[in-house]
């Protein structure tokens, strides 16, 4: 977690804009969600049609429910402003592709950038290179490393989800008085940072009641992975008490080594908050009792704040002049008590 995270400005999922409806499909079926989107005007002086801006956008290929929304939400946001123009490149199969199509997209002018890249890392020189050109970035989900590389930040709490994840396991086996649970892990793509910062999240929660993790595997984000690893993972520790699956979308690969093993002697806790995973917990027929939220809205979010950036105007609630620097968003637990509060927002 970089330095600007650790002071972070916390909002909620829906910080930006309040009253949104959410877009996206799961990795195997199409969606019919609208975009979320700001459509709240009323009163906001920022709503109002200012100097016109043209944003460029970059984000890796919607090969997944959660990335399909971010593209989604980010076009349906600037359709919701007559004074942005909205211009996204391709960002390619690897960080290389992506980083030749920032290039480009460099060399054109744009007044703003956005970005989610394939890898914070990686991508850290488009970024500079974008600054150092006079084009503010505003960096999405994937932090860079360098705070030179992005005007602005807006991110997903990883650090959070685990956390989160952790005390809801928590409760539930203090109140279930097992004292020793064995807590399986299936995470996401281990190089990329944001599944490190959710491991370390939710091991070093649980290490605070005690508890630690069995057997933790990584898998890809994709159902198939999804499957696979767990799989692996119930051939290896016969009995489980208590699982969390990262992602939503790699969870319906989960769900089906579930079915596959008859394995349904666990509770599990999901990831990112798919409408799929909101259903299955509010029928309560599965294993999966909760999903912490890791919120593409976070996408419209950032075409909100690049246009703010780009017209030279602050966030109209608070008092300083200017976009902060860095905003994370919470990760907020969803369960069948809540889970109709937030199906409206699952992508």
């Amino acid at each position: 977690m970089t330095q600007h995270s650790r002071r972070r400005l916390l909002f909620g999922g829906a910080a930006i804009g309040a009253g949104v409806l959410l877009a996206g499909c799961t990795s195997n079926e199409e969606s019919s969600n609208e975009a979320q989107i700001n459509t709240n005007s009323g009163g906001n002086a920022n709503a109002e049609p200012g100097q016109a801006v043209t944003i460029g956008f970059s984000a890796p290929a919607a090969d997944h429910g959660w990335l399909a929304a971010i593209t989604t939400n980010a076009q349906a946001q600037a359709k919701a402003y007559s004074d942005v123009t909205f211009n996204m490149v391709e960002a390619g199969a690897d960080a290389a592709a992506q980083r030749a199509a920032l290039s480009t997209l460099i060399s054109q002018k744009p007044t703003v950038i956005v970005m989610l890249p394939h890898d914070g890392k990686e991508l850290n020189a488009a970024g500079l290179e974008a600054m150092q050109a006079g084009i503010p970035v505003v960096n999405l989900d994937r932090a860079f490393p360098d705070d030179k590389a992005y005007r602005t930040q807006i991110l997903g709490d990883n650090y959070g989800m685990g956390v989160s994840a952790a005390n809801f396991i928590i409760a539930q086996m203090k109140a279930k008085g097992v004292s020793a649970p064995i807590i399986g892990e299936i995470a996401g793509m281990d190089e990329l940072e944001l599944t490190q910062e959710r491991s370390r999240g939710f091991s070093e929660t649980l290490a605070q009641a005690g508890f630690r993790v069995a057997n933790r595997r990584a898998a890809r984000f994709t159902a198939d992975s999804g499957q696979q690893e767990a799989t692996g993972l119930f051939q290896a520790v016969q009995k489980l008490d208590a699982v969390w699956n990262h992602d939503d979308d790699q969870g319906i690969g989960v769900m089906a080594a579930i079915n596959q093993a008859n394995r349904k002697e666990f509770i599990m806790v999901g990831g990112a908050g798919s409408k799929k995973a909101m259903e299955d917990i509010q029928a309560d027929n599965t294993p999966l009792k909760a999903t912490v939220t890791y919120s593409p809205s976070m996408a419209s979010s950032a075409v909100s704040l690049a246009r703010l950036i780009g017209q030279n105007r602050g966030m109209s609630d608070l008092v300083e002049l200017q976009v902060p620097k860095s905003i994370v968003l919470a990760s907020e637990t969803i369960t069948k008590e809540n889970a109709s509060n937030y199906l409206k927002l699952g992508f």
